[in-house]
């Protein structure tokens, strides 16, 4: 073995990182979760969310590219912070791959606060279900945690890993919280679609009653001048023709 890869090796053998992955199916359709993944902030359940800014997107062969910058508030504990530093607002990179032709959805996002100490690398994969592709959708989750050049990297690594974990949990209720949204949104439209449907039938059946009560009365008020009119014409001629009177 030449000296590169011990080297290598060396390295993957002291590289100490955490791993945590998680698997969840939503009972909605991809299309519908996908449009929930982009409204998924703000919610209740995800506060520290503070703002997303879209840098960049565009499509390239179908699909579609979106690079977000999210802002948040972590809430370390005081003694990472004193470690760290604490500032307000945390920033992420968040790149995301829309194929709507395959029904796929990609986010991987990765933090730019304390990158220098922590790198915290999220992927998040919402895919139709193979077996019930227009009912359900799978939803993929992985994080690696890496934490160095800092004391206690080791359970600071366990600590985001678990807050990872938590907060998982909330963004899986906030996405259900988001297509209830959905939900009543679209049966609010059809609701008012059937409304204005019925309203519009409504004021047609009236329209057309007024047009035929109309064309009844014109045709009424033709037909009594008609028949004036033949009266009249029926006196004239069957008026008695006027005799010369008799000369002496």
């Amino acid at each position: 073995m030449d000296c590169t890869a011990v080297a290598v090796e060396d390295f993957l053998h002291n590289l100490k990182m955490k791993f945590w992955n998680s698997d969840y199916i939503f009972d909605h359709p991809w299309e519908k979760v996908a449009q929930a993944a982009w409204r998924k902030y703000p919610n209740p359940m995800n506060p520290s969310v503070t703002a997303i800014d879209v840098l960049d997107r565009k499509v390239e062969q179908g699909v579609l590219h979106t690079h977000r910058l999210i802002s948040s508030r972590w809430g370390m504990p005081s003694w990472v912070s004193t470690i760290i530093g604490s500032p307000n607002v945390m920033y992420a990179n968040e790149k995301s791959e829309v194929d709507i032709k395959n029904k796929t959805m990609v986010l991987r996002t990765r933090n730019i606060t304390f990158c220098k100490y922590i790198a915290v690398d999220e992927t998040l994969w919402y895919q139709a279900c193979p077996n019930s592709p227009d009912q359900k959708t799978r939803l993929r989750q992985e994080a690696v945690v890496m934490v160095e050049g800092v004391p206690l990297s080791s359970y600071m690594e366990t600590l985001l890993t678990n807050t990872i974990s938590s907060n998982a949990k909330k963004g899986r209720q906030a996405m259900e919280w988001v297509l209830k949204k959905i939900n009543e949104e679209i049966n609010e439209f059809s609701s008012h679609a059937v409304k204005n449907t019925e309203e519009i039938l409504s004021n047609t059946k009236k329209s057309l009653g007024e047009i035929t009560e109309t064309a009844k009365k014109s045709m009424d008020d033709l037909s009594s001048a008609a028949k004036k009119s033949l009266d009249d014409l029926q006196n004239i001629t069957s008026k008695p023709t006027p005799q010369p009177d008799p000369q002496l």
